[in-house]
This record gives C-alpha cells, structure tokens and sequence, in this order.
C-alpha cells in the first residue's frame, strides 16, 4: 500500500467479516483518495500483523507528506453507565499494555458523527481512552477498566493504531460502536437487537471517517490532534445533535 502521487490512502481496520461488509456497504463517492477496508482478524496479535503489511512500503520520506491515514473501527463494548447499543466511541487515545498511542482529530470526527443521519433521540457520540483486551470483558473486570479512565474496550483498535504509527507518521484515530455495554451486556436478553442497532450504525459512519481524512490533507496541519498524556483520568463527553440538545 503505497501513497502514489495523489492524496494520501486511507485504510480502515476492522476485525470481522460482519463489520468489514457494513462498511463495504456505504457510500464511498465522498473519498479524498485511495480506500482500503481491510478485515484483520480478531485480537490484538492478528490486527498487529494485517496492519503491519498493509502498510508495508507506506513510510513517508523523511520531511514529505504523511503516510497513510489509518481508522480503526468496528463493534466495542462501553464501560460507562448509560452507554447504549448503537452510541458511538471517539477515542482520544488507545490504550493496553504496550502503552498509549494519541488519537489524531478526535472533535473533527466527533462532530462529523453526530451530523449523521442516524443520530436521533437518546444517540450518544462518546469521547475518552479506548482500552485494548486480549480477551471480551464483562461485569467487574468492565469496572475496573472504567476505574481507569477508559469509556470503552475492545481486542483490535489499541494495536491497529500503535502498530499504524510504528509503520510511519500518519493521522490515527479510532471509532468503535457500542454492541453492549453495562446495563446491556451480551449475556444477556435483548444482545441480538443490540447488535442489529450497532450494525446499522456502523453502515453510515463512511462520510465521518471521509471528512477527518480531508481534513488530515488539508495544509498546516488542520487536524486538532492532541494527546492526553498517561496519566490522563479520561473524559466522557456525550455529543448530541442539536435537536436533542434543544428538547
């Protein structure tokens, strides 16, 4: 994968054949350049590999443009009370084990996100640390990573995105929707409607992910890319379209 000429690529990362042919579903009329949807498998391990040889070859010279942006996305589990399925997940930054990696753009996609057409009554864009788990967390292990800081957990985006920036300077972020979360949890009644909810969520966020990549192009760096450092409690800032804000 690498950036000819023109804009630079945008590649997509996403873990499961299911949320790979929600996205193939949208509308790519609206991108800035090249799009890849790449599936990488589940787990931090396989996200780590299909990531690192997608963009193998994709370094930005020393002093040139960056290289390819990269999104990680897919399906996630919330640790905040009143999350639900179908909310939206902005990291500003992925966590796990191997560290931190800052997410680049956070309010840009977040505020593309909440324009959507799916945004409606009692929809939610979340904002804070996306923890990364080798395994799915449930009850008193979701607290304790709520604890933390984090909003919200899942096996791939923590990797994908540290993985992303060993292979070159480029713009990362990360968006995840919500499949359950601590009053909805997979075990119990009502995980099918659930899922039904954050598939079709994950079919409309296309347009989000293509306007944070033509910002990422824009000259001086338009992207308010920031950081929040290790030691960073975490933040959980719910966005809602303005009709909802109003009622």
């Amino acid at each position: 994968m690498t950036p000819g000429p023109g804009p630079a690529p945008l590649l997509i990362a996403c873990a499961l054949g299911i949320e790979r042919f929600a996205l193939r579903g949208g509308d790519f009329g609206a991108a800035a350049g090249p799009v890849t949807v790449l599936r990488t498998g589940m787990g931090p391990q396989a996200a780590e590999r299909a990531v690192t040889r997608a963009l193998a070859g994709s370094v930005a010279p020393r002093g040139g443009a960056p290289g390819a942006a990269v999104i990680a996305t897919g399906f996630c589990a919330g640790l905040a009370p009143g999350m639900h399925p179908g909310d939206l997940v902005v990291a500003e930054e992925t966590r796990d084990g191997a560290g931190h990696t800052p997410c680049t753009g956070t309010a840009v996609l977040a505020e593309a996100l909440t324009r959507l057409a799916w945004a409606g009554p009692g929809r939610a864009v979340h904002t804070g640390p996306l923890v990364g788990s080798g395994h799915v967390v449930r009850g008193a292990e979701r607290a304790r990573l709520h604890a933390t800081g984090a909003i919200a957990v899942d096996m791939e985006s923590a990797a994908t995105l540290r993985s992303a920036v060993a292979a070159g300077v480029r713009p990362v972020a990360a968006v995840r929707v919500i499949v359950d979360a601590p009053e909805h949890e997979l075990v119990r009644i009502g995980t099918l409607r659930g899922g039904i909810s954050a598939f079709r969520v994950l079919r409309t966020v296309l347009p989000a992910f293509f306007a944070w990549h033509r910002s990422s192009l824009l000259p001086g760096g338009e992207l308010d890319g920031h950081a929040a450092p290790s030691d960073h409690p975490g933040r959980d800032v719910s966005l809602r379209p303005e009709s909802d804000q109003a009622s």
